[in-house]
């Protein structure tokens, strides 16, 4: 059984041997060696231990200084500083160092005689130089005295168990370093030595190994009674067993000659075939160390001393047992132990020496083998190796790569991609998707692109790829596997899926897709430019959140009101005055509905006046304050079916239909877009009815004017004549102007004019004399009458004349008399309280006289007479209101304009002073200049007092 050559062989290892350092005369350092005598050693908190037992080895300490009888306990630390301290008077047999505590345990003795003490050394802690010892006890198994085989200590340091060569084994449980907190008792007897013992823990679980040369037994600590079971039923010798790291899942490793075996607590694990005849077994961070004899035998060499030692040469194996290779081989002489200490090995030999093996660190390692494993083509060795020493993931990547390439030269394609996918996450996918672009090879791209989608490390052209692939090879379960992931495992850009199965014709796969991830406008456009399915889109729609609904609606509202009309526009109008989602729950249905402006949806209804008329007026009715342009629209639809329809009654509905909506008074603002669709139309009340609102009465005559109702035409202006007098000087004009006999109407009309003067009578002559049938007996009374009224007026005028004639030469004469004479005051009582006068007294020249406190009670200013200032300011005031008006042109041509006199405005102004600028005129003769002043200034006032018509 030599399965083991045919492992790999390595160099993982430098071997160097420990010198001293050089001394003060520079001279070249030699090799350290031991004192003599070492016979058992450990190793752990920083420094190597070790013990001796050869009589007379105490005399003589470093350097030959002399030392006192007694067996001694050596430290040696990384500076190679010898220390040491009396443990025992005979001998040191065993010690155990632990690593995570201070703690020393040794077994010697003190006596001639089978007597092993067991003594606990706190290295921590000194007692006169020495480290303290906290606890001995003799290590006999009950009254029988028997020879310590192996020891071991539980790092918590609450399990101790020594194992004896009568096959018995004693547990200390509790405190190791206290007598009074630990309890010792014999865990197992036997009649075959001890050869190995070892704690395992997993968790809250203790296990202990025991191991004799007949047999191997695991005991369970953490549970009472200890319950044992024998895991097999051969065992190995002194120091051929030792517990792996977790790497090997903390696996009790047993050394046989034939074999080494690995075992659980309830099992045995794997075994490897390593022959020969096992001395030394230990583990060191994932390797197994095996020292065993070298099979052939090498000649005797002496020990440093006087006596003659035989000397065997011995084989140290390292090995990786999970890579399956030798990661270092080395003979030595007559190896006393190997001991882990500072991240090397140390190999004790019997002649003192001590030799170090370095591991070479994780880089040089692998150049050193990737060579030869590359060339044999051992690329599985290399993946493993480079695990195991953990190399980081670009040295990994690399090393599948060449493995990849490899596989694909030979043709292996499907292996191939398994190695390509490792690399994914380091290599550049296109350098793997050039290689697998061949139809045939479609599988093994399909398998790489769906590991890259898995590790979310593929972009959208990747996508696009993968979806290529499942399309051309029709697997439709891969595709849905593929789609239909959860939200949180969506490793794919979903609208480049979308984009791609559409455009293969997997529109049903898209539509999913799409509305799963809410791809809303996806969903919609695959729905109706593929599927034509405006149904389903539509109730889609409608299960939209409303701002996303409003703008589907506006974007593909037309295709589905030509296809699905009604259900389109009942959507639209609940979008447009309480929307909510059709999918809410009850809950989210007591939230406030949101509407649309349903103004800007008018255009989805283009050739669908039907539908729009039904939307328009279901607006009206339930939203009174819906947007001008509903109402607007609303109406030209109405006045469009109004002018189209043939059947009386459906058109006379259709009228008042038109009409009750102009009344409704939502067209004040928009005045003149309702008057042009009346227009437009021919609406007649339509447009009548917006004249008068508009106030827009000459519209509202020209209007029955131009369809020649004549009776129309006086009631237009018995209605609206006090608001805009003009429209009766336009009918005595409209009238004037016609050939027929409008005798009748005349009179009307002239009979109005001159109840409320609204025309010169010039003018009224001239304005009839168009009128070839108006003869003079039309106009014979309005002309008496109008001259009989002037005649009066004159009578009136003149004898006004006269009387401030008179009162003017009457105030003249007062003024020349205050001018000229004295004024004799004869006032007996005060204007003012009527009272007598009295000294002090005021008088004024008006001839009013008050008492002085009267006068200072009641007067404003000192020189004005309190009981004529009021008129006195009436006529100041009409004097200032004169001179600032001289100059107001624009305000004397609105009041003649608007006057229903226009001669008493001019008559006004004339006497304000207004027209004093047309006496400079005096270049002309004086008998032509006045003709033409006449006339012309007759023409103006003519032109002035004629209203607009």
């Amino acid at each position: 059984m030599a399965a083991y050559l045919q492992w790999r062989r390595f160099v993982f290892f430098e071997k160097e041997t420990v010198k001293e350092s050089p001394g003060p005369d520079g001279a070249g350092a030699k090799p350290f060696a031991l004192p003599p005598g070492i016979a058992v050693c450990d190793s752990g908190r920083g420094s190597l231990v070790f013990g001796d037992i050869l009589p007379g080895a105490g005399r003589w300490g470093l350097c030959g200084a002399r030392r006192d009888g007694g067996r001694r306990i050596w430290f040696l630390p990384r500076s190679l500083q010898l220390s040491s301290f009396q443990a025992y008077k005979l001998r040191v047999t065993h010690l155990y160092q632990l690593k995570q505590h201070s703690i020393l345990v040794s077994v010697g003795e003190d006596e001639e005689g089978i007597n092993p003490l067991v003594k606990v050394w706190n290295l921590e802690k000194r007692d006169g130089g020495n480290p303290l010892c906290t606890r001995i006890f003799p290590a006999i198994p009950g009254n029988k005295p028997t020879v310590v085989s192996c020891l071991t200590v539980h790092e918590n340091l609450n399990f101790m168990a020594i194992g004896f060569a009568d096959g018995s084994v004693v547990l200390t449980k509790g405190d190791i370093t206290r007598d009074r907190h630990s309890k010792t008792q014999i865990l197992h007897e036997g009649s075959y030595p001890v050869t190995g013992l070892a704690f395992r823990q997993s968790g809250k679980t203790t296990h202990l190994f025991v191991v004799t040369t007949e047999n191997i037994q695991s005991y369970m600590l953490s549970v009472k009674d200890y319950p044992h079971l024998e895991l097999d039923t051969h065992g190995c010798g002194l120091r051929c067993s030792s517990l792996s790291d977790p790497s090997q899942d903390l696996q009790f490793i047993v050394a046989g000659n034939e074999c080494v075996y690995l075992y659980q607590p309830d099992e045995r694990g794997p075994c490897f075939a390593f022959e020969g005849q096992k001395l030394i077994v230990h583990w060191y961070r994932g390797y197994l160390i095996i020292v065993s004899k070298d099979r052939k035998t090498s000649p005797k060499s002496e020990f440093a001393g006087n006596e003659a030692q035989n000397s065997d040469k011995q084989v140290l194996n390292i090995y990786d047992l999970c890579n399956k290779f030798i990661a270092y081989s080395s003979i030595f002489d007559d190896i006393v132990d190997v001991l882990a200490e500072w991240g090397s090995l140390y190999v004790l030999t019997r002649d003192g020496k001590i030799h170090v093996l370095q591991e070479k660190d994780t880089q040089t390692k692998l150049e050193a083998c990737k060579f030869m494993l590359f060339r044999k083509n051992l690329f599985e060795m290399a993946i493993n190796l480079a695990k195991s020493h953990h190399l980081d993931s670009d040295g990994l990547s690399e090393i599948f790569r060449q493995y990849g390439d490899h596989l694909y030269n030979k043709g292996n394609h499907d292996g191939a991609i398994q190695q390509y996918i490792r690399t994914i996450g380091k290599l550049e996918p296109s350098y793997v998707i050039r290689k697998f672009l061949d139809a045939q090879r479609i599988h093994n791209l399909t398998a790489y692109l769906q590991t890259l989608h898995l590790q979310s490390l593929a972009n959208a052209d990747h996508t696009t790829l993968l979806l290529n692939c499942y399309t051309k090879l029709k697997d439709s379960s891969k595709l849905e596997e593929f789609i239909k992931t959860s939200d949180s495992e969506v490793r794919f850009d979903v609208e480049t899926a979308i984009k791609v199965l559409r455009q293969a014709g997997y529109y049903s796969h898209a539509v999913y897709l799409a509305e799963k991830h809410e791809h809303h406008e996806w969903y919609l456009k695959i729905q109706l430019e593929d599927i034509k399915n405006y149904q389903e889109a539509l109730h889609y729609i409608g299960k939209l959140p409303f701002e996303q609904a409003e703008s589907n609606m506006k974007r593909y509202g037309k295709i589905l009101m030509h296809h699905v009309p009604n259900e389109t526009t009942e959507l639209l109008k609940i979008l447009c005055t309480d929307y909510r989602p059709s999918g809410e729950s009850e809950g989210h249905g007591m939230l406030e509905g949101k509407k649309a402006n349903s103004e800007e949806f008018i255009p989805v209804f283009a050739n669908n006046s039907r539908e729009l008329k039904a939307f328009l007026e279901h607006m009206t009715e339930v939203q009174a304050d819906s947007p001008q342009g509903v109402y607007d629209t609303l109406l030209e639809l109405r006045l469009q079916n109004w002018a189209h329809e043939q059947d009386e009654q459906i058109k006379e509905k259709l009228h008042n239909e038109a009409l009750t909506l102009l009344k409704s008074g939502r067209f004040k603002t928009v005045f003149d877009k309702a008057l042009v669709l009346c227009q437009m139309h021919n609406f007649k009340d339509g447009v009548l009815y917006l004249y008068e609102q508009g106030k827009l009465f000459q519209q509202i005559m020209h209007y029955h004017m131009q369809n020649e109702q004549y009776k129309k035409v006086i009631e237009v202006c018995e209605l609206y004549g006090d608001q805009e007098a003009c429209l009766w000087e336009q009918a005595l004009g409209y009238f004037a102007r016609k050939e027929e006999d409008c005798k009748e109407y005349v009179a009307a009309v002239l009979k109005h004019i001159e109840n409320k003067n609204l025309m010169p009578p010039l003018l009224v002559v001239q304005t009839l004399a168009h009128n070839s049938t108006a003869t003079l007996s039309v106009i014979k009374d309005y002309l008496v009458n109008k001259l009989q009224k002037q005649s009066r007026q004159i009578e009136q005028d003149e004898q006004r004349i006269q009387k401030y004639r008179e009162e003017t030469t009457r105030i003249r004469q007062e003024i020349e008399e205050l001018k000229a004479s004295p004024k004799i005051f004869q006032k007996t009582k005060c204007s003012i309280c009527t009272s007598a006068l009295e000294l002090p007294s005021v008088h004024f020249l008006c001839g009013h006289s008050f008492h002085q406190h009267c006068f200072e009670s009641y007067s404003e200013s000192d020189s004005e007479c309190p009981t004529c200032m009021p008129e006195n300011r009436k006529v100041m005031d009409m004097i200032r209101a004169q001179e600032q008006k001289r100059d107001l042109h624009d305000q004397f041509q609105h009041q003649l304009k608007c006057s229903n006199d226009g001669f008493s405005v001019v008559a006004d102004y004339f006497g304000r002073g207004v027209f004093n600028k047309l006496t400079l005129i005096t270049d002309l003769p004086s008998g032509k200049a006045t003709t033409t002043l006449e006339a012309g200034l007759q023409r103006e006032l003519l032109i002035h007092t004629k209203r607009s018509t």
